[in-house]
């Protein structure tokens, strides 16, 4: 008698028919958590609207940042792209200003690595002998739901990227800012700060580690900072406002753990549900531009409106806290 051979169909329709229930799951969860939006509507303006102008973008090599330098490049800015990986900051320059046209502005790449503030220091040395104004500065770098790590000086992650490094960074620009004026600050959070809250007793998280929890609370930092700054920049002639760029397609998900049948399915669903970095750019680009927010500051922005916070995001007193210990833990003197 032949020996019998074991088929793969059985295999393979098992595995089928795991792909297909784990991604109709995926994409059941995807239209729950992120309705289909609406198209965004690119903004458009004059070709010289920021000719003559610098602007310091963070994390300006890939995702909104890209997209926003691009945009920026297009406009005849002189764009500084702060990033950490320079390799890919100099690869996404090309594909850049390839793409801008004849009738453009100017790239910079410096070296910023937001998980050392000795890099911040030396990045903002720089940028103060070199530059004689910034009318500028987005903070928009940022990490998302990563392992636990610590940054150069032992600060978890996601809290010592996302919101003490552009603490330092903002605080060491502030005189060129002012200098510099009518100048704006542009920080980028998420709508993620709906979960979190500032755990003042465990600001780096050695008492415990919930990644989803890091990343919130970081962007409410980010929401508390751009309030305290915007009361203390009264009558500097410096604008401080916060955004919200919703569900993006950006590698700043690379974190995040997908099963591998459910990866296909769950990008053909991102391009569905998510918006592209160019839409994501829109609202950054708004509060750069935007002649209609002029002396606006303190605010949040989605979609290019004013955003209604929840009152753990619009806490002064909170927000002082926080302002003192973030200089604490920077080491900016009183």
């Amino acid at each position: 008698m032949d020996k019998q051979v074991p088929s793969s169909t059985g295999s393979m329709s098992t595995a089928v028919l795991v792909a297909a229930v784990v991604g109709g799951g995926v994409l059941l969860l995807m239209r729950r958590l992120f309705p289909r939006q609406k198209a965004v509507q690119l903004l458009r303006y004059p070709a010289a609207t920021m000719l003559g102008k610098t602007v310091i973008v963070t994390g300006a090599n890939s995702g909104i940042g890209k997209a926003l330098t691009a945009e920026l490049l297009k406009l005849q800015a002189r764009v500084i792209m702060a990033c950490r990986d320079l390799r890919g900051a100099e690869e996404a320059a090309r594909d850049i200003q390839r793409d801008a046209g004849a009738q453009k502005g100017e790239v910079v790449i410096k070296h910023l690595d937001l998980a050392s503030l000795t890099s911040v220091r030396t990045f903002c040395e720089e940028i103060n002998k070199e530059e004689p104004k910034i009318d500028v500065l987005v903070n928009n770098a940022g990490i998302y739901q990563c392992p636990y790590t610590k940054t150069e000086e032992g600060f978890e992650m996601q809290f010592g990227v996302n919101h003490l490094g552009h603490f330092l960074l903002t605080h060491l620009l502030l005189d060129l800012l002012k200098a510099s004026a009518p100048s704006r600050i542009v920080v980028v959070s998420s709508k993620l700060y709906k979960y979190g809250h500032i755990n003042f007793d465990d600001l780096n998280s050695e008492n415990g580690y919930n990644k989803a929890f890091c990343y919130s609370q970081s962007k409410l930092a980010n929401l508390l900072f751009t309030l305290e700054l915007a009361r203390q920049l009264e009558d500097t002639g410096v604008t401080v406002n916060a955004l919200t760029p919703g569900i993006v397609r950006t590698r700043l998900g690379r974190h995040v753990q997908i099963p591998l049948l459910a990866k296909p399915l769950f990008y053909l669903a991102s391009l569905v549900f998510f918006k592209s970095p160019l839409e994501g750019a829109q609202t950054p680009l708004y509060l750069v531009c935007s002649p209609d927010v002029e002396g606006v500051s303190g605010k949040c922005f989605a979609n290019c409106e004013e955003e209604k916070l929840m009152s753990k995001a619009t806490d002064e007193q909170a927000a002082k806290r926080l302002w003192d210990m973030s200089r604490r833990m920077v080491g900016i003197a009183e």
